[in-house]
């Protein structure tokens, strides 16, 4: 698979006994990024609950003692944020609503009994993967800018004891969130199975982009076959 996101293509895998139907998804700068994104929350999420909380102290074993913890933590975080942003421009666009979002989530049933026949076609994205998108991105700025406010090394004077206070308490309930939404996040990614291939190989299925993604699927088709034939000789 090339590092081109503009890579997408159908071609047979190389890696099965039977050749198959394959859909170039994801790019390896965009799986390598994605697997940044979630490591750093994953670290950040232990590291955090370890400052969260006395009862949760004993995780900061794992980044060699409280004093370390403390200071990789926020450093983490400016890492989860630049990953972040460069999955922002790269995928936005493909994120936007559409009318058929609103059909989707209203058939959400459907998709809960996974009936994708009763759903509309979907693009490269559903409705449900949008929301996750753009809840990351009111999540994780939120998480940054709040974690500003109370990295003390270097801002500790820039605000007030009372503004530290709130952003304290809306830096937790940004991280409650971040959790939830990673949580279902991750759920849906193992449920639909098929899925975890494409950020660990880079391409799925043509049955699965069939059945979850059609609309995306036909666009693809539609693209190739547009292509001017290579001439020969």
């Amino acid at each position: 698979m090339s590092g081109s996101e503009a890579d997408l293509r159908i071609g047979p895998a190389t890696d099965d006994a039977h050749p198959r139907v394959t859909v170039g998804r994801y790019s390896v700068f965009t799986r390598v990024n994605h697997w940044i994104l979630a490591l750093s929350f994953v670290l950040l999420a232990l590291s955090g609950l370890a400052l969260f909380h006395p009862s949760f102290f004993g995780l900061t074993v794992l980044f060699g003692g409280g004093q370390t913890t403390r200071w990789l933590h926020p450093m983490i975080g400016v890492v989860l944020l630049l990953a972040w942003i460069v999955m922002f421009v790269r995928y936005a666009r493909f994120n936007l609503p559409e009318n058929t979002d609103f059909a989707w989530l209203k058939g959400v049933r459907a998709v809960l009994r996974g009936d994708d026949d009763a759903l509309p076609e979907v693009g490269r994205y559903n409705a449900g993967q949008k929301l996750v998108f753009w809840a990351f991105t009111l999540l994780v700025p939120g998480l940054f800018l709040t974690g500003l406010v109370i990295w003390d090394e270097y801002f500790y004077d820039w605000t007030s004891i009372p503004q530290k206070r709130v952003a304290v308490l809306a830096h937790a309930l940004f991280a409650i969130g971040m959790i939830t939404v990673w949580i279902v996040h991750a759920y849906a990614a193992i449920w639909v199975r098929g899925t975890i291939r494409a950020m660990t190989r880079g391409y799925v299925t043509g049955g699965w982009a069939f059945r979850h993604h059609r609309k995306w699927l036909r666009e693809l088709v539609a693209g190739r076959r547009s292509r001017p034939s290579p001439r020969v000789g």
